[in-house]
C-alpha cells in the first residue's frame, strides 16, 4: 500500500491532538529504556514540550526529530539502573542506558531541569509537542502539530512567555 501523506495542516493536527496533552491528572508517570535496565519516574508535569529537528537530535535518535519534555529536576528520578553520559560529552550532558544505549534524557548546563525524551515513558500517547526547534535543519517532509516553530532555539527571554502559553494550552485542553 503506498504511503499517504496526511491532508491535515500542522495547525489542524495540533487542534486534533491538543486534548491529549499531558495534564495535571496524569502527572505521575514511569518509563524506561528499551531493554528495561534503566527506569525513571516523573512526578511533576512538564513546563514545556517540544520537538527538535536539529541534525544532532536526528543522528542521536535515528529519526527526523527528537520529542522531549522539560521537567523540573525535583520531579524526575531514576528508579533503577545507572545511565551513562553519551553524545558529545560536553557541558550539556546526554544520558543513555549503558546496555541498549537508548538516549533517555539530557541535563542542560546551567538549568535546573531535565529534558526527558518523551518516548521513554511507558505511555507517551498523550505527548504533543508545543514548540518545535531547529526548523532550519528539519527534513522537508517532517511535520509536527506544534503551534510554535523556531528556526533555532527560542531566545532565552521568550521562554517565560512560552511556558505561560503552554500552561494555558494544557489547561484549555483538559477543560
Amino acid at each position: 500500500m503506498p504511503y499517504r501523506r496526511s491532508r491535515r495542516s500542522p495547525s489542524q493536527q495540533f487542534e486534533r491532538e491538543k486534548g491529549r496533552t499531558m495534564h495535571k491528572t496524569n502527572v505521575a508517570r514511569e518509563g524506561g529504556c528499551r531493554c528495561g535496565q534503566v527506569r525513571i519516574m516523573v512526578s511533576l508535569p512538564p513546563f514545556l514540550t517540544m520537538a527538535c529537528h536539529c541534525t544532532g537530535c536526528q543522528r542521536m535518535t535515528g529519526s527526523a526529530f527528537s520529542l522531549s519534555m522539560a521537567i523540573p529536576s525535583k520531579g524526575f528520578s531514576i528508579t533503577r539502573g545507572e545511565p551513562v553520559i553519551g553524545g558529545l560529552h560536553g557541558a550539556t550532558r546526554h544520558f543513555f542506558c549503558p546496555h541498549c544505549m537508548s538516549w533517555m534524557f539530557t541535563r542542560p548546563e546551567g538549568f535546573d531541569f531535565v529534558n526527558l525524551r518523551a518516548t521513554v515513558l511507558d505511555d507517551a500517547s498523550s505527548f504533543v509537542p508545543f514548540i518545535e526547534t531547529y526548523t532550519s535543519e528539519k527534513l522537508p517532509w517532517a511535520t509536527t502539530p506544534a503551534p510554535h516553530s523556531f528556526e533555532k532555539f527560542p531566545a532565552l527571554d521568550e521562554y517565560k512567555g512560552l511556558m505561560e502559553k503552554y500552561a494555558e494550552w494544557v489547561e484549555n485542553s483538559t477543560a
